[in-house]
């Protein structure tokens, strides 16, 4: 053996593991990769823009048409109540925090299956991946906030102190997006399938959730019932701080924020259960 060859055997020698346990996060081992997930966050971005005719319009152009359609038909015909707001904004104000979940969780949920080459060839923790598709539509949604802004200056119509708040709210939607989004990254691993059943699924939670609705429609006795869905509390919530309503959203919110809790727990449980056999199943 040469000396070169004698040199590199003692030199440092990094042997990678699986985890072991059910919830080990390893959390310092996210922030030494936080630039990965700064380039993937940023590619997201520039791929969703890429050769498109109206760039970033895309962001504003969705919520502004689903608006539009819920103002005519829920508003307009069929006359649904909107809590004293008028109702295009009473919509959008809701439809903000909906569109910043359901392309959240698209997106993460196909994120394994989207990077698998990245994911064969070298190592990187894999949260990573579902946690950068999420966090790549904070800028579709500070784009249409900004219109939102304008609608509700439009409508002259002023937040008041809880607007303060709204971080939280924001948050609450991005966790509820990762929760769920953890789940079905794992599982579309596994199961291709899982992919063709989110179109239904966000669909499906879109009407389950008061979007083109108050949840003042549902009787009392059903609130907290109503609030194990997550996004039933992140809507209230973004109403309650932007609209200016008196009052707050109550056990919605309570009992949404609990739902997310252990959805999160248990979608980082599987997700790290599952990532050791993520390179050799993709």
């Amino acid at each position: 053996m040469t000396a070169t060859q004698e040199a590199v055997v003692k030199g440092p020698v990094l042997i990678i593991q699986p985890s072991r346990g059910w919830l080990r996060l390893n959390l310092r081992e996210l922030w030494d990769y936080r630039e990965l997930l700064y380039f993937l966050v940023w590619r997201d971005v520039k791929v969703r823009y890429k050769q498109t005719a109206l760039g970033a319009a895309w962001a504003v152009l969705q919520p502004v048409m689903t608006m539009l359609v819920f103002s005519i038909f829920f508003g307009r015909l069929a006359k649904m109540p909107s809590d004293g707001v008028p109702y295009p904004i009473f919509v959008f104000a809701a439809l903000l925090p909906w569109q910043l979940f359901a392309y959240a969780l698209t997106e993460s949920a196909n994120s394994l299956v989207g990077n698998q080459n990245l994911i064969k060839k070298v190592y990187f923790p894999r949260l990573v991946v579902p946690l950068s598709s999420v966090l790549a539509g904070l800028v579709d949604f500070g784009i249409s906030f900004v219109l939102l802004l304008g609608l509700m200056a439009f409508y002259g119509i002023r937040p008041g102190p809880a607007i303060v708040l709204l971080p939280l709210f924001v948050l609450l939607a991005v966790t509820t997006a990762l929760a769920v989004g953890l789940w079905l990254a794992a599982l579309n691993v596994e199961f291709r399938d899982v992919r063709y059943t989110i179109p239904f699924l966000t669909q499906f939670w879109l009407f389950a959730t008061p979007v083109a609705y108050p949840s003042s429609l549902v009787p009392e006795r059903w609130r907290a019932l109503y609030g194990l869905n997550p996004m039933a509390g992140v809507v209230d919530g973004f109403r309650w701080v932007l609209l200016g309503k008196s009052g707050g959203p109550g056990i919605t919110v309570l009992v949404s924020t609990i739902a997310v809790a252990a959805l999160l727990v248990g979608g980082l449980a599987y997700f790290r259960r599952m990532e050791k056999t993520f390179a050799d199943v993709l």
